[in-house]
């Protein structure tokens, strides 16, 4: 696996942001898929759900948004993948100890790089500041 993504990536690819075009025009540059994790299925659709909540999106766009991932995962755009729980928090303590007192990154931010690190990740996908910082320091090349 060479990128994993956080879920403000994922959201830009699915539902409409102001740049999202940079993180479509990221994947359809792609070779691999992109990891689904089991986090993602809630993250990614919660925030999809909170947006129709704020007015952001109407439920015809979340609808259309869920059916895109799904499809995206049937044509291995993007691949599930099982999170090795145990690696991932281990390495989470450690980014947390190293980092949070310096960067004052969310614990979410610190569980996804540890997945990405955990993953043997490459590239690390966000539109998130603290999380971007976070992965340089963790060794990521941050993209798009």
């Amino acid at each position: 696996m060479t990128a994993y993504a956080d879920s403000s990536f994922l959201a830009r690819v699915y539902t409409p942001h102001l740049d999202s075009d940079k993180a479509l025009a990221w994947m359809q540059k792609a070779k691999d898929p992109l990891p689904f994790t089991p986090l993602y299925r809630l993250e990614l659709r919660n925030g999809v759900r909170l947006r129709v909540f704020r007015g952001e999106l109407n439920p015809e766009q979340r609808k259309l948004a869920f059916l895109e991932v799904e499809s995206d995962l049937d044509s291995a755009v993007l691949a599930h993948t099982p999170i090795p729980w145990t690696e991932a928090f281990r390495k989470t303590e450690e980014l947390g100890a190293k980092h949070t007192e310096n960067l004052g990154v969310r614990s979410i931010d610190l569980l996804h790089v540890g997945i990405g690190l955990a993953l043997k990740a490459r590239d690390f996908l966000t539109f998130d500041t603290r999380q971007e910082a976070l992965a340089k320091a963790a060794g990521f090349r941050v993209r798009p």
